[in-house]
């Protein structure tokens, strides 16, 4: 089992279905177990509900993050079921992917045969992204404030991850500068062999 972690727009998905695809694993994302207001901006196919906007528009950076924290505390029993229960069966290989992959969470799971890394970039690069998919620089100025506070609440908890993540000794990689999909996908699978090369796991104690 492969666990894979990082904040929004960091390529998780991407990569973690190159992943997939290279270990013949199954792919999961925790978004399928439960969904928190998402991307506050416009696509051609997706107009932002109401309860988004409000979500966005009527919180702090802080209470953003708390409400996040919340809902990924609330989750966790849900991913830790899956976890458990994944790994005691004789079946395909999953790799898992999410923002709720907290590393404390990870750290404490008593899984034999999993390895967990987390994906990391400059904000600048999570900003470009979002900037893109949202057409900023042509958006409504209310169009700019949800996508501000995305943001702002996004390189907070990465902030907050990254230190969580060095404070435990756990893996994490590199994905921004002009790396490919197949290259980011080989750096997870160097760092997972590494891990199962000592004997034991992120996830295993």
């Amino acid at each position: 089992m492969v666990l894979i972690g990082g904040t929004s727009n960091v390529g998780k998905s991407t990569v973690a279905q190159e992943v997939a695809e290279k270990l013949g694993f199954e792919y999961l994302s925790t978004d399928a177990l439960a969904r928190h207001p998402g991307r506050p901006w416009r696509t051609l196919d997706w107009e932002v509900p109401t309860h988004v906007a409000e979500h966005y528009g009527s919180l702090t950076v802080e209470e953003l993050i708390t409400s996040l924290f919340e809902h990924y505390d609330r989750l966790w029993p849900r991913i830790e079921e899956l976890i458990t229960a994944r790994a005691a069966e004789d079946r395909t290989g999953l790799v898992l992917e999410g923002s709720a992959l907290w590393p404390v969470q990870v750290a404490r799971l008593q899984v034999l045969h999993a390895a967990a890394v987390w994906l990391t970039t400059d904000d600048s690069l999570v900003r470009a992204r979002v900037h893109a998919a949202g057409c900023y620089e042509a958006a409504a100025d209310e169009e700019r404030i949800l996508m501000d506070k995305f943001l702002a609440r996004t390189e907070r908890y990465q902030a907050l991850m990254i230190e969580a993540i060095d404070r435990l000794g756990l893996a994490r990689i590199d994905a921004g500068g002009e790396q490919s999909v197949v290259k980011l996908a080989d750096t997870v699978l160097a760092a997972v062999d590494a891990q199962t090369a000592l004997g034991r796991s992120t996830t295993g104690r």
